[in-house]
């Protein structure tokens, strides 16, 4: 689906939503769909929330905008909940979640001058996925992001995901390490979930070399995997940064660069910035959101409705030669097949059902938190029914 007057950056499949409700969004025909994609891990409250559009429309006749030179309450508000929510310190708020990890690479390389390394470098992951500036594009790990862009920004070594001892050769090899950047599991990656001890070993690493924990949670944050976020699985894996975006607005964009420890106080004034980063709008919106997830018990439920999917797949593809692997934290699911099976993504769509498949061979489901048991039968069924039929 492509006009002259836009930029060819996506290929967008054959259809244009008018509106939504829940878990279900309506075309232009009024066809109905049943939403397992959430905007891409966005729109935990589903469409439409009740509790949003009360929120956008009280804020709108207020105040949209003021810029940081000035206090803003709400920006307050919104930093003390998500503070108490993940015993970090501080906040700084920007607009997506390629800002918010540009932000995390700021903070290691001053962390790292600040030691009197003449490099600061940061370890990443193969098969990761940080953003699309140059900065966080050259922290993703992987070529076809990169390619046509370089000359890439230097700084960076990569090792294996889910691989702690090649972060221990590293540091062997290295003295201008300053920081590792991780997600708790790679989405864009094809949902990989690395052992239960993983981050605690990466902290412990951390903590021995004098490095800063960096995660990236724009993906996993604000609930998706059954913990208000995702390192909160883990007894000791607290990072020193953590980057949020997605979830936090449920399709207002926002931003948030968290801070703790010896990360917190490296900004100074006139160290970053933004225009637009955390207005009244979006943190009004973000406040909603962790309202709502509060009085609905929404980490819970997602908990619970995570496990009733996994299970529903375990048992209906147990003898299904094609599939290699189904893993889930919370209502972050991926199903891993022998064979490419992007085709399925149009496959469902022709049948009311939105999802995506990541690394060619990986079915990513990220459903609304909110979805109820039935909703969830059905994305099990239908997916069920296109990967038999393969």
């Amino acid at each position: 689906m492509h006009t002259p007057t836009l930029m060819t950056t996506y290929n967008r499949l054959p259809v244009s939503f008018t509106k939504g409700a829940g878990a279900y969004l309506w075309d232009t025909e009024n066809k109905r769909y049943l939403d397992a994609l959430s905007g891409i891990a966005v729109c935990s409250l589903g469409h439409a929330h009740p509790a949003l559009v009360t929120a956008i429309e009280q804020q709108a006749r207020k105040l949209l905008h003021t810029s940081n030179l000035y206090g803003i309450e709400n920006q307050q508000i919104l930093a003390d909940k998500l503070c108490a929510l993940s015993a970090m310190e501080n906040v700084f708020f920007c607009n997506s979640g390629a800002e918010a990890n540009e932000a995390a690479i700021k903070l290691a390389r001053l962390y790292g001058h600040q030691k009197g390394l003449t490099v600061p470098t940061i370890i990443v992951m193969e098969n990761s996925f940080h953003g699309r500036t140059l900065a966080t594009l050259s922290a993703t790990g992987n070529r076809k992001v990169q390619s046509g862009f370089e000359p890439l920004v230097q700084g960076f070594i990569r090792v294996p995901y889910n691989d702690i001892e090649a972060i221990k050769k590293v540091a062997e090899s290295s003295n201008q390490i300053c920081a590792v950047l991780v997600e708790p599991i790679q989405g864009e990656g094809g949902v990989q979930i690395p052992a239960a001890d993983y981050l605690d070993q990466i902290r412990q690493l951390c903590d021995q070399h004098d490095w800063l924990m960096m995660l990236d949670e724009i993906q996993t944050g604000i609930g998706r995997t059954g913990q208000y976020f995702a390192f909160q699985h883990n007894k000791a894996a607290k990072p020193d940064v953590m980057s949020l975006a997605k979830a936090l607005g449920n399709g207002i964009p926002i931003g948030a660069t968290l801070a703790q420890g010896k990360a917190a106080h490296l900004f100074a004034a006139g160290n970053h910035g933004s225009t637009f980063g955390g207005n009244p709008l979006s943190c009004a919106c973000a406040n909603a959101v962790l309202s709502v997830f509060e009085a609905d018990n929404l980490v819970e439920h997602c908990q619970k409705m995570g496990q009733t999917m996994l299970d529903l797949f375990k048992t209906e593809l147990a003898n299904t030669p094609q599939v290699r692997d189904i893993r889930g934290k919370g209502l972050i699911i991926g199903i891993e097949l022998d064979h490419d099976c992007t085709k399925f993504v149009q496959q469902a769509l022709q049948q009311g059902l939105l999802i995506n498949v990541t690394a060619n061979n990986v079915i990513r489901l990220l459903p609304p938190l909110i979805i109820d048991h039935k909703q969830a039968e059905q994305i099990v069924k239908t997916v069920c029914q296109l990967i038999k039929a393969s």
